[in-house]
């Protein structure tokens, strides 16, 4: 049995960061906000007729359960990061989370565009002032919401090849399409009231189903790519092959880089040389390199004649 100390071979699979912790609350702020403007859009919307503002209620009922996913996700991968079942860490949890979002957000496409459709043949009257009303509080609800998640949102996004946190991708869309979804209300509303223009509220539906879908299937793909470790990682390839070939009679002859979480990757490398240098020095110089968290590196000594290029 081994008596020696392990700990400079340890290391942990923990690669969330506070950066979490302050997504996290700030998407508890806007889920409770979501869920009463919900309620309200919901009761006056059936009350005044009105369906924009109908789909506006029903597209922030979806958006409480799916930031509610996100909420889960964000403790979820907190509460397990220690668990060994999870080889690379919970990192992922979070793309889970946006491409569930992703099809919530699909969902609730579909149905606004199936409602819309069935008032476009058959017009219901409009209580254009009480609906109007409450299409501007929810608004202002989602003004709010976008501002809170605003911060967090640009910071994860400021080098989109480097930081993807579809978890908070995904609730910022939900937002976003509120946003959306509220100020079609309102157009259509004021339209109505002004000139009678009955048939631009259903229109309204349709169109903000239109873009949603469209988000929808661009959230899909991003995070989808990310569980299936299909993202491009080219800037992150060729910094890690410069860092190794940049060393005389070295190559990179395997790589491989995938996400850990929003703001990490891994890397196993396996290098070719005549005179191969101690392993930590490879790993050291790897995990200096932005966004690298994770390095296994193979070396192999060459025992050709001739130099490596």
């Amino acid at each position: 049995m081994l008596s020696h100390d392990l700990s400079p071979w340890l290391h942990s699979h923990d690669f969330l960061d506070d950066r979490d912790a302050q997504r996290l609350r700030r998407t508890e702020w806007v889920v409770a906000l979501t869920l009463v403007t919900m309620a309200l859009e919901l009761v006056f919307g059936y009350l005044t007729g009105s369906m924009a503002l109908l789909a506006d209620g029903w597209h922030m009922g979806s958006h409480v359960a799916a930031l509610g996913i996100a909420v889960f996700a964000y403790r979820y991968a907190r509460r397990q990061v220690g668990n060994a079942r999870f080889t690379f860490g919970t990192g992922k949890v979070g793309a889970l989370g946006g491409y569930t979002s992703a099809v919530f957000l699909a969902l609730v496409a579909v149905l606004m565009a199936w409602e819309s459709l069935q008032r476009l043949w058959q017009p219901l009257p409009v209580a254009y002032d009480e609906a109007l009303g409450v299409a501007v509080l929810g608004l202002a609800v989602n003004l709010v919401s976008a501002w809170l998640l605003r911060d967090a949102h640009d910071h994860a996004h400021d080098h989109a090849a480097d930081h993807q946190d579809h978890n908070l991708h995904g609730a910022f869309m939900h937002v976003l399409a509120d946003l959306l979804t509220s100020v079609l209300a309102i157009i259509a509303l004021i339209a109505g009231r002004q000139w009678g223009w009955i048939v631009l509220d259903p229109a309204m539906g349709l169109l903000g189903a239109g873009l949603i879908l469209y988000w929808a299937a661009g959230l899909l793909r991003d995070a989808g790519r990310t569980l299936l470790d299909a993202e491009d990682h080219s800037a992150s390839r060729a910094a890690i092959v410069a860092a190794i070939e940049s060393r005389p009679d070295h190559r990179v002859v395997d790589l491989h880089v995938w996400r850990l979480g929003p703001d990490s990757r891994a890397c196993i490398v396996s290098i070719l040389s005549h005179a191969p240098e101690p392993t930590e020095c490879y790993k050291a110089e790897l995990l200096a390199l932005p966004g690298i968290a994770h390095v296994t590196v193979e070396v192999n000594r060459c025992d050709c004649p001739l130099r490596l290029a």
